[in-house]
């Protein structure tokens, strides 16, 4: 089996040094970068397998190395963990709608942050090894190949708008707790997590609902969290 390779990208070395640190000792291999112009070329070269992003990078935004790397065809499904310093929710919530699929605000416990790596790599390798489709009215998710149709159109989706779309599938009708639904869909619940769900739900539901104010396929159960609905004509 094939050591993951993670890219660490900060321009504060310590950070950088300390992530090394205990990604090695979890068993993971670490591309150190400092830049967004470093991250670019190891992303081209290396093709890691998960990628620790700072948002506050010296030449690049890195809300602006996400968007590229999301538009990207060929690296657009590399899994990213932003680091944030930013105490504003609006970054992180930009960035999730970018297609960030998890953040850890500064600072941070560097054991937390091996954590999410590894649930987020379990996921990615859980979907690559289960091949069903999951089929609702028009929408078909094949989770083999992570594609979405609704009546025969692809739907881009970020990876954990798929997660999340899986998990409600696979068990429609069924309500989520919030916490519950982050943990099968993430492999963890965290605190703040209630607000890292709901944003991706709303970009979730903005590409599959025909009204994303009155969602037919993913319904609101207030005070609990979310339900597949059940019968989808």
């Amino acid at each position: 089996m094939k050591m993951a390779k993670i890219l660490v990208v900060d321009d504060d070395r310590q950070i950088v040094r300390l992530l090394k640190e205990y990604l090695q000792q979890a068993g993971f291999g670490v591309l150190p970068a400092f830049d967004a112009e470093t991250a670019k070329t190891l992303l081209k070269l290396e093709k890691p397998d998960l990628m620790v992003l700072d948002l506050g990078l010296p030449d690049e935004d890195g809300l602006d190395l996400t968007r590229q790397l999301r538009a990207d065809e060929h690296l657009g499904n590399i899994p990213i963990l932003m680091l944030t310093a930013r105490v504003d929710d609006s970054d992180k919530i930009v960035g999730l709608e970018l297609g960030a699929d998890d953040y850890i605000t500064k600072p941070f416990n560097p054991r937390e942050v091996v954590a999410r790596v590894r649930a987020q790599l379990r996921r990615n390798q859980m979907g690559l090894a289960a091949s069903p489709l999951l089929n609702h009215g028009p929408l078909t998710l094949d989770v083999g190949h992570r594609t979405l149709t609704i009546q025969g159109k692809d739907i881009e989706l970020t990876r954990t708008e798929f997660e999340l779309l899986k998990v409600l599938m696979e068990h429609p009708g069924y309500v989520y707790h919030r916490d519950e639904l982050l943990e099968g869909a993430l492999g963890y619940s965290f605190e703040g997590g209630s607000r890292t769900l709901d944003t991706h739900i709303k970009n979730l539901r903005r590409k599959i609902e025909p009204d994303p104010k009155q969602p037919t396929y993913v319904e609101t159960v207030h005070g609990i969290g979310y339900r597949f609905v059940k019968d989808v004509a």
